[in-house]
């Protein structure tokens, strides 16, 4: 039996807690394709400079952290991984330390120079295998990947948004609570959207999706319909025995 294959690269970008992650390993793994966490590169770093005691306030000394920092992405969206010098370290870049800093390490140039570059090269890398690649993140239809065959921002409350958060924080067993994650996605939401090197934002030609009132069938179901549209499936690279 045939099954229809991503060709080409898709974006989903938008501020936390929409849903991003859950949607694009779903999505890659049913189309076949790669899959990259680009906010999973961004807590790497910033784990990696908690670990060397570094202070996130400190530009020079955060990008110095960066340009040592040995990281390896793992693309395969049934079994993601983020490695720092071999260490597998996708448990401890969602506790509670790395997400209070990450936007600020985030919003270093020279981290997001680094990082964009890996980006790419992982996308070209992708491109050259059978398949496509579903990227998430920030500033992947704007920056990494402008020429993405479809750009997706996804959007939600930030009530909803919250409410992911905690339950996704009690899913890795980081304790919190609704009115602090609330709270905190307001600060992030703030800070991600005004930082000078390569803000938050939606890209001229993406398509806006609120996932709001949407589950993750409902989200994956527009996802699907969007892709057909655009007409990135082909069915005939991948065969189902």
């Amino acid at each position: 039996m045939a099954q229809s294959v991503l060709r080409g690269t898709v974006a989903l970008d938008g501020p936390s807690g929409t849903g991003k992650s859950t949607v694009a390993r779903r999505l890659a793994s049913e189309l076949g394709a790669a899959y990259l966490d680009t906010g999973a590169m961004y807590r790497a770093v910033t784990l990696a400079a908690l670990r060397d005691r570094v202070a996130v306030s400190d530009v020079e000394a955060v990008a110095l952290a960066a340009r040592s920092v040995d990281l390896e992405m793992g693309t395969d969206p049934g079994h993601p991984s983020v490695s720092l010098a071999g260490e597998n370290v996708e448990h401890e870049i969602r506790g509670p330390a790395v997400t209070g800093s990450v936007s600020a390490v985030s919003a270093v140039p020279v981290v997001r120079e680094l990082l964009v570059a890996e980006q790419r090269r992982l996308i070209r890398q992708s491109a050259e295998q059978p398949g496509g690649i579903v990227v998430e993140g920030r500033d992947i239809g704007t920056v990494v990947a402008p020429e993405a065959g479809l750009k997706v921002y996804l959007t939600a409350s930030s009530h909803a948004r919250a409410q992911r958060r905690t339950a996704q924080d009690a899913a890795f067993g980081h304790g919190t609570d609704l009115e602090r994650t609330h709270a905190d996605v307001r600060r992030r939401d703030n800070l991600d959207s005004s930082r000078e090197s390569s803000p938050l934002r939606m890209a001229g030609d993406a398509v806006e999706l609120d996932t709001t009132e949407l589950d993750v069938p409902g989200v994956l179901a527009q996802l699907h319909k969007l892709i057909e549209q655009r007409g990135l499936l082909d069915r005939e690279k991948r065969t189902i025995l």
